[in-house]
Formats: C-alpha cells, sequence, structure tokens
C-alpha cells in the first residue's frame, strides 16, 4: 500500500487483527456497526488480509467461544459487541477469563458522541438511551486494561497495546471501546503493514527459586503438589508424570478446571485434600486459586507451602489467606520443565528413599482409585442414572479417541478414566453459567480432529441460551457432543444448603426451596430445531446406544449430537 491510500478505522481495525494472530472475530452487532461492517466489505474488496468474523446472536455465547479458543490455541481471540448493552452481557464471559488468566480482546461500540455534524454522529433514540458517564465501569474489574479509541490514527498502536497487555503474564482480558464517529474516518493505509508493536511479556521461573523448592521437594517426607489449572503445556504434562513418579510426589488435583496428570496416574489422588495435608512438609501449589478448603482442612503449622503460578498470591480475590512461604510468578509450563531438570542433582543422595514413597503412594491411590471407579460402575444397578456412572462409562468410551470433554456442573472427574492433555475441562472457579456449551464450540472450532464432548447440567444447558447455541453449531458446521444431565433441579445450590444446613428445615423436609427446575423443557426438541442428531436417555442401554450413535455422528463429522439424560437428584 502507497502512502497515498486510504482506509477507514473500521476496516483498519479489522486487518491489525489479522496482523496480531487474531482467527476470529466473533460478533454481535448494532447500530454502532456500521462502520464495522462498511470495512469488513473495504477490507474483503480491498483483498485486505482479514480474520473470520463470525455472527453470535448472543453475547455471552461469544465470550465462550473465544474463551474456549484460546484453552486450544493460546492465542487471544476478539469479542464485539453493541454499546452498553452488548457489554453488560459480555461481563460474565469477562469474569470467567479473569479468572482463567484467558487474553480476549473485547471491544463494544460507544453510541455517538455528537447529535450531528459529523458522519457516524446519532441518528436513531438509542444513541441517546445508551450513552453511559462510564460504560468500561461494567467489566473494569474484570479488565487488565481498557481504553476509549479517541482518534482514528491510533487505532493500530491501541490495538497492539490491548493485545500486547492480554497476552502478557498474568494473562487476561482488556477492553477498548469504539465511538462510531471515531471509525467512520479514514486513515493513511500504510499503517496496517507495520509489524505489531507491543510484544507480550513473558514472565519465567527465578532459576534461583526453582533450585530452592527443587531440594525442598528432594528432601521431603511427605511431599504434596496440587495442580487446578493443568500443566500448561504437552510438554510440562508429560514433565509432571515423570517428576510425580520419580520423586513420590501425591498430586491433588481438588476442584481441577484442567487435566494436570493422568487421573490413572500412579501419584493421581482422589478428590480429597485432607489426608495428603495432615501429614505434608512441602506442599506446592501450581497455578492454585483455592487448592483446598481451609474450613476443612489446613497444611501443619511447620509445613512449607510453596506457590507458584501466573498470580502467586492471587491479586485479584480480597481474601484468600492461603500460606505463602514461597511464591514465584511464572507461567506453569516453564516451571514444571525447570523444576524436573532441577531435581536431577539430587538422584543419588535422595532418589531412592523417593522411589520407596513413590510405592506407598501408589498403593494408597490405586485403592482409593478402585474404590471410586468400582462405586460409579456399582450404579449401573441403581434404580435411575447417576452422575458418577455416566461420568465414567463417557470415559471408558473415550479413552482410544482423541477427546476434550468440557464440563460444567455435568460429568464429574473423580469417576473419570482421562489421561491426555486437554481431555478434561471445568468451568471457571468465577461459575459464570452457559459456559460451558460456547466454550466447547470454540475449542472444537480451533481442534476441529477432536471428539469434543460438553457435558452440563440442565440448569447450566439452559444458562447457555441453547437455542443460540444450537443455531451457531450449525452455521459453522461444528461437530461435537453435548450431554445434558437433567434432574430438573440446580443440584450445586441444593447440595451447597445440605453442606451448610444438614440437619436444617430443608434438610429434614428434603424439599430444598429455590432449586427445583421442574417441569423440565424437551432439550432434544431444543437441538431439533437446529436439526442436530438429539436422543433422550434413561437407563443404562438407552445411554449406551445413543451415545454410540452420537459419536459415530460427530466423528463422521456430520455435525452437532445432543443426548439429554435423566439422572436421579443429588
Amino acid at each position: 500500500m502507497t502512502e497515498d491510500k486510504k482506509m477507514t478505522a473500521g476496516a483498519a481495525l479489522l486487518s491489525r487483527f489479522s496482523a496480531l494472530g487474531v482467527d476470529y472475530v466473533f460478533t454481535n452487532s448494532g447500530t454502532d456497526f456500521p462502520p464495522v461492517i462498511e470495512g469488513l466489505s473495504e477490507g474483503e474488496a480491498k483483498g485486505m488480509s482479514l480474520p473470520r468474523t463470525v455472527t453470535v446472536p448472543f453475547e455471552s455465547a461469544a465470550t465462550g467461544m473465544a474463551h474456549g479458543y484460546t484453552l486450544a490455541t493460546g492465542r487471544p481471540q476478539a469479542v464485539m459487541v453493541h454499546t452498553n448493552v452488548g457489554l453488560a452481557n459480555v461481563s460474565m464471559g469477562a469474569i470467567n477469563a479473569a479468572c482463567d488468566n484467558i487474553p480476549m480482546l473485547l471491544f463494544s461500540g460507544r453510541t455517538p458522541t455528537l447529535e450531528k455534524g459529523r458522519l457516524g454522529a446519532r441518528t436513531v433514540p438509542i444513541g441517546w438511551g445508551q450513552e453511559m458517564l462510564d460504560q468500561a465501569s461494567l467489566i473494569r474489574e474484570a479488565s487488565k486494561w481498557d481504553y476509549e479509541l479517541r482518534f482514528p490514527e491510533q487505532v493500530f498502536d491501541v490495538t497492539d497495546r490491548a493485545h500486547g497487555i492480554a497476552s502478557s503474564t498474568p494473562k487476561g482480558p482488556v477492553y477498548i471501546s469504539l465511538p462510531r464517529e471515531v471509525l467512520c474516518e479514514t486513515i493513511p493505509a500504510q499503517g496496517a503493514l507495520r509489524r505489531p508493536q507491543m510484544r507480550p511479556a513473558a514472565i519465567g521461573p527465578d532459576q534461583s527459586l526453582i533450585e530452592e523448592i527443587a531440594k525442598l521437594l528432594a528432601e521431603a517426607k511427605n511431599p504434596v503438589l496440587f495442580a487446578q489449572h493443568g500443566a500448561g503445556s504437552p510438554e510440562a504434562f508429560d514433565a509432571l508424570a515423570r517428576l510425580a513418579e520419580d520423586w513420590g510426589i501425591a498430586v491433588c488435583q481438588y476442584w481441577a478446571v484442567e487435566l494436570a496428570l493422568s487421573t490413572t496416574h500412579p501419584m493421581a489422588t482422589g478428590p480429597d485434600p485432607r489426608p495428603w495435608l495432615e501429614k505434608a512438609d512441602v506442599v506446592l501449589c501450581l497455578d492454585a486459586l483455592a487448592p483446598w478448603a481451609p474450613a476443612q482442612a489446613e497444611p501443619l503449622e511447620d509445613a512449607t507451602v510453596i506457590q507458584i503460578g501466573p498470580r502467586p498470591l492471587q491479586e485479584r480475590t480480597g481474601v484468600r489467606n492461603f500460606r505463602s512461604d514461597l511464591a514465584m510468578t511464572t507461567e506453569v509450563a516453564p516451571a514444571i520443565l525447570a523444576l524436573e531438570t532441577a531435581l536431577l542433582k539430587f538422584k543419588d543422595s535422595h532418589g531412592s528413599a523417593a522411589q520407596a514413597r513413590a510405592k506407598a503412594v501408589a498403593h494408597s491411590n490405586e485403592k482409593d482409585r478402585t474404590a471410586r471407579f468400582t462405586a460409579a460402575c456399582a450404579d449401573e444397578g441403581a434404580s435411575a442414572l447417576t452422575k458418577r456412572w455416566v461420568s465414567h462409562e463417557l470415559s471408558m468410551h473415550l479413552r482410544d479417541r482423541d477427546a476434550a470433554v468440557f464440563s460444567e456442573l455435568g460429568c464429574q472427574l473423580p469417576s473419570m478414566l482421562l489421561e491426555k492433555h486437554q481431555s478434561w475441562f471445568d468451568g471457571p472457579h468465577s461459575g459464570g453459567l452457559g459456559w460451558g456449551f460456547p466454550a466447547a464450540m470454540g475449542f472444537a472450532l480451533a481442534q476441529p480432529e477432536k471428539s469434543v464432548i460438553a457435558t452440563m447440567g440442565d440448569g447450566s444447558y439452559m444458562f447457555a441460551n441453547p437455542v443460540a447455541c444450537h443455531q451457531i453449531a450449525e452455521a459453522l458446521d461444528i461437530s461435537m457432543l453435548v450431554i445434558v444431565l437433567n434432574n430438573s433441579e440446580w443440584g450445586a445450590v441444593r447440595q451447597s444448603v445440605l453442606d451448610i444446613y444438614p440437619d436444617g428445615h430443608a434438610a429434614r423436609a428434603n424439599a430444598v426451596p429455590l432449586t427445583d427446575l421442574s417441569p423440565s423443557p424437551n432439550f432434544v426438541k431444543v437441538a431439533q430445531a437446529s436439526r442436530a442428531f438429539a436422543r433422550h436417555a434413561k437407563d443404562v442401554a438407552g445411554f449406551r446406544t445413543a451415545l454410540a450413535e452420537a459419536l459415530d455422528h460427530v466423528e463422521a463429522k456430520k455435525g452437532l449430537a445432543l443426548i439429554e439424560v435423566t439422572i436421579a437428584k443429588s
């Protein structure tokens, strides 16, 4: 492009996404979008390199898809919505992304500043009705950085800055508001060809701290490791498996949102951290927001507790008083790889003791795992299907497949046999419901060769705005399986009530107010409205038949499949 050529700021914004490695812009358009839409057409007409834009008919689905795509690729994607009303629906997805340290580029229009006299000025009543004095406040607490585009010639620099900040450790969402008049302006086109001007800042492990931690682990009598957000990379996943077994370190994945270790690994414990905390002298927490429940268990007073992760002290959380004798800010994957290397020097002096401990830990874990899997299998004879039986059965069908399971109050990790990196994702600990379905769609969009399964409760399915999600899946020809575990209630809320008031009135009456979701809609018909393969399953034989047919359907790339499974109440 020569210096005398011009382009609209809307076209410049979209072309810059492509230069930054953004593959998709998940959009929900409004009256602020004319310069964006015109810019897209302009870019296509001029042969510019552009990301793929996807029309998403509900904003939280857009953020969920961006979240899932980034889980699959590690690269931030863009979400663009309509002024403050669209941003309000984005806020829950931004909270989820912030909690999981997911980089994301969030944009929304801003109602035009001017009432007349400039291209893009207000033309309809909502131009007045949607104005806010501080629009960014809707998601500021969940954003690393926010800004309003003030001049069209800023568009390249501001977009580069947004991408750089979002992708820097600790990663997270950023937000830019886009006044309509600004995007309607034109700017010199040559800026689109500049290389990205703000490379993300990556923070790696401190070698002196790594060596100190390695020494502590090598000399420990009863070390335990807590992991909640996975291992960070395939190489680190394999390294953690070796490290844990070589050094006899029990690995507890308490409320894990991503798998860090195979559930059948000899060092993989059950979900209860208490037996391990009660005797641990060294406790290593890898990117763990809440590695255990302090009301139920605490480490020994003389134990050394180590916190490693992009936010080791989790400064976004007001109250979080988990001990931290040593803390290191770093992405998890390089820390695991560095730690495995640093431990090698202690192999001769402490390796034999570690191996003896590994045998004892493996024996304990095998007993626990056998008991959990046996209990899940025993439910085959129950009067109604259970979550743990469905969870175990699904995992057995996936064992020889390259699969990724997303769960949002759906399948339960302790009952599942999952052995591969990125084979398990659970909802962010922020708890913004409706995440699982669109996140799985985003992941499937990025890795279509995988068998992607989204499992969720009936409440989570409804929160996902399923009509919108099914429409998107059909439009994008996404082949994946959705399993809705329907007990016609908010099971998590019911369980929380019983945990706090085990002998209370609600428990005694066996009727917990504000949790009932009956009568249940026919979710099969919801899926069939978008021409998906859909089946009901109410018993063992029915679920096995439906699961086999559904997996064949999605693996043949025939589109989305859904199984609505009737399960027992909590």
